[in-house]
């Protein structure tokens, strides 16, 4: 198994919904259409809690191992950007898990879960470039860079975990399991996006 190939595999299954993610229209859907700062803010801040939250988890499943150390950094790594985002306003309340993070809850062998954490960093990457702009936007750079520095992070699990994925892959089956893990991710995100701009009354697909 080859680490480039692999993400190369995904990113082109999941070409259409990754650009779409990464959209303006993306983060209306995050934010339910409430374009301002702290919504904005709240919603990334989210998205990092019920990572951090389900990553910690899998760190207790699985103690050692290149797994295990992956789950150990990237959990220890979103409670940090977590924190970054956090304090850039009062108090954060989280909304209830998005489908994405019940999908990775969802997930139960290692390559499966080390696959997950692709597929969720694929995403939000995405997201967070999303984030950047609207603060650019609202003559915010200070928030702007803060933003380019988490998605940096966020960026930097991409090649690690297909690194540990090369390592926990031992069968066919296993990458079988991993490819099929890190694109249903991926649409686990999509499909929230697109409900949601529908119920919103926005069209999810670009208009030409």
């Amino acid at each position: 198994m080859n680490a480039a190939d692999f993400l190369d595999g995904v990113r082109q299954a999941q070409q259409t919904e990754l650009s779409r993610l990464g959209s303006s229209k993306s983060l209306y859907a995050d934010t339910e259409g409430e374009m301002d700062e702290d919504t904005v803010l709240a919603a990334v801040a989210d998205v990092f809690y019920h990572a951090h939250a389900t990553f910690d988890i899998w760190t207790d499943a699985e103690v050692g191992g290149p797994a295990g150390d992956l789950f150990y950094e990237t959990a220890g790594l979103i409670g940090e950007q977590y924190g970054t985002v956090a304090s850039e306003f009062e108090d954060h309340d989280p909304d209830a898990p998005s489908p994405v993070i019940e999908y990775l809850q969802g997930l139960d062998t290692t390559p499966e879960r080390v696959a997950g954490v692709i597929g969720w960093a694929l995403v939000v990457e995405n997201k967070i470039s999303q984030a950047v702009g609207f603060f650019v936007g609202q003559a915010s750079p200070q928030t702007a860079s803060t933003f380019r520095d988490v998605r940096d992070a966020v960026e930097s699990l991409v090649d690690d975990a297909a690194d540990t994925l090369v390592d926990v892959c031992d069968s066919d089956a296993d990458e079988d399991l991993a490819h099929e893990a890190a694109v249903d991710t991926i649409q686990a995100a999509y499909d929230d996006y697109f409900d949601t701009l529908e119920e919103l009354g926005v069209n999810p697909k670009p208009v030409c």
